[in-house]
């Protein structure tokens, strides 16, 4: 897709420069709160940045906001057909995720995602808001979360609170193809955090 305004890093440029003009914060104090460059941040604002996985979630942590906030673009009405061929991954040091549908019901906000995690890495999260629901589709999952380890196959089912630490690990040598819902309600997505306030 390159750099068109339906492109992962046009409507990220939309919406991070939107959400940060909505909480009042300068892209210097953006950058001070989320660890990330301000030469970084003026890229992705700007369309012309390469948004990792890691960043994506750790803006939408800083910012206080579900990550479709930041990568979603308008919705559609009627019938929704999202092809996988068609959609930008977020990529991170082990995993591949596609937001495929962002939904509101209430004060609540789902996002589903498709979840692949390769063979040879960890995706590390230090937490973010929400709940984290994943399904494995094929192969075998390592999950850990907050130093517990559990093993998932096909068709298995994790749910935790994510702001917990937590890591999945592609075990056996094969890619581990899943379904990720992250669940936000209201009140997780009022809070603006600031690791430095004491």
């Amino acid at each position: 897709m390159g750099d068109s305004e339906g492109s992962v890093r046009g409507v990220l440029a939309a919406n991070l420069k939107r959400v940060r003009a909505e909480r009042g914060l300068s892209l210097s104090e953006l950058s001070r709160r989320a660890g990330i460059g301000k030469a970084t941040l003026s890229q992705l604002e700007s369309g012309t940045g390469n948004p990792t996985l890691e960043t994506v979630f750790g803006l939408a942590r800083v910012l206080g906001v579900p990550i479709s906030d930041l990568v979603d673009g308008a919705p559609t009405g009627g019938v929704t057909v999202v092809r996988a061929a068609d959609v930008e991954a977020l990529s991170g040091a082990g995993v591949d995720l596609r937001p495929l549908r962002r939904i509101e019901s209430g004060d609540s906000v789902f996002e589903i995602y498709d979840q692949q995690v390769r063979p040879g890495g960890t995706q590390d999260s230090a937490g973010h808001s929400g709940t984290e629901h994943t399904v494995v589709q094929a192969g075998r999952l390592g999950v850990r979360v907050n130093g517990c380890d559990v093993e998932l196959g096909p068709g298995d089912y994790v749910g935790f609170d994510a702001t917990l630490p937590h890591a999945y690990t592609a075990l056996g040598g094969e890619v581990v193809r899943s379904v990720l819902l992250l669940h936000f309600r209201a009140e997780q997505r009022l809070h603006v955090a600031d690791p430095h306030d004491g």
